[in-house]
């Protein structure tokens, strides 16, 4: 994972769902929450000379957003590090263990935005934040890209945003590692993140009406 905005594309790439509020019909403005059903957070890492997947089940993401005033709409994402799965059991509980997450000391990674940008590319936003993970919180800015809003057939407000980029686990102080007999180590330093999020419109309060599903 590399530093800087690369640097925590991870987890705070869900913050990146802040951009969604910049181009949203005003009509469409207010709070949106996550649609777990639709969306992933994954990851991939070199070991050896070849990569493996995973991801985290455990997140969430909240959205308020103005599209009037981009620069006023915030994000704050969640995630559960015991969630870990990269589909063999022995590995991820390494990987819950003090070598690399420490989920029992530090169970959550956590971002929240400070600040959202427009970029040069179209619909993409530089979103800025406070992410905090294994104990260590850096400021970074990550690309998100707003893919539309759109009503479901459920009568709510999707809305889409996707992230990918690339952290170095390090930074946070995850730092285990092996070296070959040959030379070189066993595991890369840098972890590419993607995630795809799908945010629904959160319904007003049962005062204003009957709240929407979201699944």
């Amino acid at each position: 994972m590399r530093r800087g905005l690369s640097q925590n594309a991870l987890i705070p790439a869900l913050a990146l769902i802040a951009v969604l509020a910049a181009d949203i019909p005003p009509a469409r403005a207010g709070n949106y929450v996550l649609d777990r059903i639709h969306s992933d957070a994954t990851f991939k890492v070199r070991h050896l000379v070849a990569r493996f997947t995973g991801k985290f089940n455990d997140f969430n993401c909240s959205i308020t957003g103005d599209p009037a005033k981009p620069a006023d709409s915030s994000v704050q994402f969640t995630i559960k590090t015991a969630s870990i799965d990269t589909g063999q059991p022995i590995r991820d509980d390494h990987l819950r263990s003090a070598d690399f997450f420490d989920v029992e000391k530090f169970p959550e990674i956590t971002f929240k935005s400070t600040s959202i940008k427009t970029s040069s590319r179209k619909n993409v936003y530089e979103v800025t934040g406070d992410l905090t993970m294994h104990g260590v919180t850096k400021r970074i800015t990550l690309p998100v890209e707003y893919l539309g809003t759109i009503k479901s057939p459920r009568g709510y407000d999707a809305a889409g945003l996707t992230l990918t980029a690339t952290i170095n686990r390090k930074d946070f102080g995850i730092v285990w590692n092996e070296t070959l007999d040959g030379g070189g180590l066993v595991l890369g330093d840098e972890v590419e993140v993607t995630i795809n999020l799908e945010m629904a419109k959160k319904a007003p309060a049962a005062s204003e009406g009957t709240k929407e599903k979201t699944k």
